[in-house]
């Protein structure tokens, strides 16, 4: 039976007392706005359970926590490909979960289009946690306290199903907010807020030479390209395995650059172990394939952003600004 979503009026709190409910002045409407899940202090720390509960894998080893922490931006802190059970290596590098909320569509093929059936992918890989939903259910029905909390959320006594189970759950990964990073304060003109002039200088090369793909408050345009690293695409091919388009093979999701310098390694396979090894890969490391975007090629042909020495340094310093201190240690985000 699918649940109403209603929940006592005693468990209803405002929205601002829940993390990530309130859109930064400088970001701009989210895709999934609080209407779609209105944020409630009991489904939030329901759905901060579930993140954490290893019970969601097969063999009780891993948790949606296990392969995105906290403190690497929610991302699987150098880890070139992720673990799942049974030491099973995956086939990609887990990607940082931030502003979830503004996303059309998620993972590095953009697979999944909507926060709430996102979690079926990793839940049902074999390489990750190699689990069915049915059992899922199954043993969250078998525990006495996730049977009160969902009642609490949910209301009625009905079993525990899908649509509580994922709506609980996206209540925590929609929570994950990144806006206050030094450029937020800087970019709110918030007061004392300033950058120094190497960090200033940063943002104009950024501007200039990584902004075009990197674009906007979100670090990211949210599209698919192709960035050189490689010929040939035989193990994957990126947004090719969704849309089927030979247009498509070697394309990525473009990152959000928030918290970069926490997230290491770097690239849809972890490759590059630090930033510096990126910059050197769009420098001089990129290499032609057919679907190479245009966008990272010079005027002369040659493909690469050639950068200074200074410029490079200046560069590094303004990305270290977009790290948020406060998300990446706020308790509230963290397993209880």
């Amino acid at each position: 039976m699918v649940a109403t979503g209603c929940q006592p009026d005693a468990d209803v709190q405002p929205a601002e007392q829940v993390p990530g409910a309130t859109v930064p002045s400088n970001f701009p409407a989210p895709v999934y706005g609080t209407d779609k899940n209105p944020p409630t202090r009991a489904a939030f720390e329901l759905g901060r359970s579930l993140f954490y509960d290893v019970r969601l894998s097969r063999t009780g080893e891993v948790s949606c926590g296990s392969c995105h922490q906290q403190f690497a931006g929610f991302a699987d802190a150098g880890r070139r490909l992720s673990q799942g059970v049974a030491g099973r290596v995956g086939m990609r590098n887990a990607p940082a979960l931030q502003n979830l909320r503004w996303k059309p569509d998620f993972f590095w093929d953009g697979g999944p289009k909507n926060i709430e059936t996102m979690p079926l992918a990793p839940l049902t890989n074999p390489l990750e946690m190699d689990e069915t939903l049915d059992n899922v259910l199954l043993k969250l029905n078998a525990d006495a306290d996730y049977q009160r909390r969902f009642a609490q959320v949910f209301g009625g006594s009905s079993p525990i199903d899908s649509y509580q189970f994922l709506r609980a759950l996206a209540q925590f990964t929609a929570s994950l907010t990144s806006a206050n990073s030094r450029y937020d304060h800087y970019a709110r003109r918030e007061a004392g807020a300033v950058l120094s002039a190497p960090e200033l200088r940063g943002l104009a090369v950024f501007r200039q030479k990584c902004g075009g793909c990197h674009a906007g408050e979100l670090f990211t345009d949210e599209s698919f390209r192709n960035n050189g690293l490689d010929r040939s695409f035989p193990l994957d091919s990126g947004r090719a395995q969704i849309s089927r388009r030979r247009t498509d093979v070697g394309r990525f999701k473009v990152p959000s650059l928030r918290n970069v310098a926490v997230t290491a390694p770097y690239m849809h396979d972890g490759r590059f172990p630090t930033l510096g090894a990126v910059l050197d890969h769009y420098g001089q490391g990129m290499v032609e394939s057919a679907t190479v975007d245009g966008l990272l090629r010079q005027a002369d042909g040659k493909l690469g952003i050639p950068l200074t020495a200074e410029e490079r340094q200046q560069l590094l310093a303004f990305l270290a600004t977009l790290t948020d201190e406060t998300f990446l240690q706020n308790p509230q985000l963290a397993k209880q």
